[in-house]
């Protein structure tokens, strides 16, 4: 019985995603003359010939569909090459796509004329003691980077709340940072949201803005390879490395890791039908299911594939560079995890054993932090003050 309905779920599966490729394909022709109508440079597609960069991600140009390996409406590609790079003088044009929805959180950034990311800080002022002035304290850093379609809000409206002035003559400063493309950051239609898109950014917004020397990192989701990516740029300034259930899918072939990433997070499959939901429905959907529309497609299509696909075959040369500089790396990870399965944490624990990796009983992605706010604190406080 088992065996009739895989093979029947197999078919549906195999006819509704046979019915998505020939969307896909009728859809790429579609905005294309509508691309060409309503601007004057219009961002090519990925139909064409992969382009030779290690920052885009493979997962961009090999993804099959099924019409398109038969070269049906083959008419409708572009025959201009993947990715071209647009002149400079065309490059940092603010203008919003025909195609975005043009709501205030995709068009305010706009009217920015200093365009950095979104940051919210979190800081405790020094106080004066009954006894006089306090003791000169020191200042500790931490960065919190935000997961795929997301924002600040996933920390602000959590844990920030939990977080208290530390003792021992110590002040914390945090800083929640709307990821480029996401929040109320900015969304730029020409940029192609890579690893190092991201980290520029908040080297720009956060690091060199608030002139910080040194900082704890803290990310969850896909903000761990961009937490990765940019403690390896600056392993001298990061005194710790926090990663919330990390899409780790690190292989020998580069392709081959990219294409790990992408079935495991977005592969071809209908079952089983309530994962999405159910994650969903343990956020405090107040503030979570606002962020699911503040981004546009082409940010957040571009970072799923050039951060969390694309990026993963950085991730080996990035831990090593944090393990030689002597940087703790701590990895937190529910066991009941489905959208980045615990397998993630495990092998990456197998592969640096240096990490110190904390398995959570009885929570998924979303309930590894917001059913357990207090003792995910209490573990970060640990986690700095040990660093």
């Amino acid at each position: 019985m088992e065996k009739k309905v895989k093979a029947l779920l197999d078919t549906i599966t195999f006819l509704v995603f046979l019915f998505f490729d020939f969307v896909d394909v009728v859809l790429c022709v579609a905005y294309e003359l509508l691309d060409e109508l309503f601007e004057a440079k219009p961002f090519p597609c990925y139909c064409g010939k992969k382009l030779e960069t290690k920052e885009l991600s493979e997962t961009l140009f090999w993804r099959k569909n099924v019409f398109r390996e038969m070269g049906f409406l083959s008419f409708g590609r572009k025959t201009c090459e993947a990715v071209k790079k647009r002149d400079d003088g065309n490059r940092g044009e603010v203008v919003n796509r025909w195609s975005d929805c043009g709501c205030d959180s995709c068009v305010s950034w706009m009217k920015k004329s200093n365009q950095k990311l979104h940051v919210v800080v979190k800081e405790f002022p020094q106080v004066n003691s009954e006894d006089g002035p306090r003791e000169e304290a020191t200042t500790e850093n931490v960065i919190f980077l935000h997961g795929f379609l997301s924002s600040s809000s996933y920390w602000t409206r959590s844990v920030f709340k939990y977080l208290s002035e530390p003792l021992n003559h110590q002040i914390y400063r945090y800083f929640a940072v709307d990821l480029l493309g996401f929040g109320k950051s900015p969304k730029p239609n020409d940029c192609l949201y890579t690893l190092n898109d991201h980290v520029e950014m908040i080297h720009k917004s956060v690091i060199s803005a608030y002139e910080l020397s040194s900082f704890h990192l803290v990310a969850h989701s896909m903000g761990c390879n961009i937490a990765l990516a940019l403690a390896a740029k600056y392993p001298k300034f990061v005194k710790s490395v926090t990663l919330v259930a990390p899409p780790y899918f690190s292989d020998s072939n580069d392709e081959t890791s990219s294409s790990m990433a992408l079935n495991t997070v977005a592969r071809k499959t209908l079952w089983p039908p309530l994962a999405f939901g159910k994650s969903v429905m343990t956020w405090e959907l107040n503030f979570m299911v606002v962020d699911l529309t503040r981004h546009t497609h082409h940010s957040a299509w571009h970072s799923m594939h050039n951060v969390i696909c694309g990026g993963s075959k950085f991730m080996d040369d990035y831990v090593g560079i944090l393990i030689n500089a002597k940087v703790k790396v701590w990895v937190i990870h529910g066991d009941q995890d489905l959208t980045v399965p615990l397998d993630c944490s495990n092998n990456l624990k197998m592969k640096f054993p240096q990490l110190k990796l904390i398995i959570v009983q009885n929570v998924d992605h979303g309930t590894v932090i917001f059913h357990r706010k207090r003792d995910f604190v209490k573990s970060l406080q640990h986690i700095w003050a040990t660093s």
